[in-house]
C-alpha cells in the first residue's frame, strides 16, 4: 500500500507548514465533541492527530484511519499520540469494528479522493460506520472558479512573504492541483504538489444519499455562521437515519 503524496519528507513537515488557525481548531473540536455526545468518534485521514488527540482530550473516545504510515508516525511522537489507535488504510475501503456516534473528515482532505466512485466509496464508508442517528462530517473548500478569467486556470489562495500557494484548475475534469513553494531564510525553498477532485455541496448531497444519509446542517465555518454565496467554505453534517 502506498503512503500516497505524504511520505516521509511531506509528513515530517506537516504540522510546520501547515498549522491552522488555533482558535478555529479549538471550535471545530467543540463541535465535534458535541455530535460525538457519549458516542465514539472515527477520523478519515487522521493525519498527525492534529484535530484527533484535543478531541480525544475532551472525553471522546477517537479512532483514526490514515493511508499514509509517515503521518502516523507523527501523530505517536505527539503527547498522548499512542492513545488514539489509528488503522492503517484507505478510507473509501477500510472497516472498523463497531459502530461511531460521528465520522469526520476535515481540512479539504475529501478532495484527495482523485474520482467521484471514490468519493461516492467513502461516503458509504462513512455510513456504514454510523449507528443509527449518527453524523458524517465534512470539512471542504468551496473551488473559486468565480475567480477565473476566461481562459484562465491558476487561481493564487495565499502570498507571504514566506509561502505562495496557486490552485491550478481543470474544469473539464473537475481536478485541481495546489501548488505551495516555502521559503526560508537561509534561501532554501519547499515545493509540495497536491492533486484534488474538487466538488460542491449539491454533489455531496448526492453522494449523502446514494449512501442512505441525509443533510442537517450545513455552515459557513466551525462557528456555525450561515453558509452563503460568499462563504469560501462549507461544514457539512448528513445524519444516518
Amino acid at each position: 500500500m502506498s503512503d500516497g503524496i505524504f511520505d516521509e519528507r511531506h509528513a515530517t513537515n506537516y504540522d510546520e507548514f501547515s498549522p491552522g488557525d488555533p482558535a478555529m481548531l479549538a471550535t471545530m473540536v467543540e463541535v465535534l465533541a458535541e455530535l460525538a455526545g457519549d458516542g465514539r468518534a472515527l477520523e478519515f485521514a487522521s493525519g498527525t492527530g492534529r484535530v484527533a488527540l484535543p478531541l480525544q482530550a475532551t472525553g471522546v473516545e477517537v479512532h483514526g484511519i490514515e493511508l499514509s504510515r509517515p503521518m502516523h508516525a507523527q501523530q505517536l511522537k505527539k503527547p498522548g499520540g499512542d492513545r488514539v489507535p489509528v488503522t492503517i488504510g484507505d478510507m473509501t475501503t477500510t472497516r472498523l469494528e463497531g459502530a461511531f456516534r460521528v465520522v469526520f473528515l476535515v481540512y479539504n482532505t475529501i478532495g484527495n479522493l482523485l474520482t467521484q466512485d471514490e468519493q461516492v466509496e467513502c461516503f458509504r464508508n462513512a455510513a456504514a460506520h454510523l449507528e443509527p442517528g449518527g453524523h458524517f462530517v465534512i470539512e471542504m473548500n468551496i473551488p473559486p472558479l468565480i475567480r477565473l478569467a476566461p481562459g484562465e486556470r491558476h487561481v493564487v489562495f495565499d502570498r507571504s512573504d514566506t509561502h505562495v500557494g496557486i490552485d491550478e484548475f481543470d474544469r473539464v475534469n473537475q481536478r485541481l492541483v495546489s501548488h505551495h513553494v516555502w521559503s526560508f531564510p537561509d534561501g532554501t525553498a519547499e515545493t509540495f504538489d497536491t492533486p484534488q477532485r474538487y466538488l460542491w455541496p449539491a454533489e455531496m448531497d448526492l453522494m449523502a444519499r446514494i449512501a442512505g444519509m441525509e443533510l442537517t446542517h450545513r455552515w459557513g465555518d466551525w462557528d456555525r455562521s450561515d453558509f452563503t454565496d460568499d462563504s469560501p467554505s462549507a461544514v457539512s453534517v448528513w445524519t444516518k437515519p
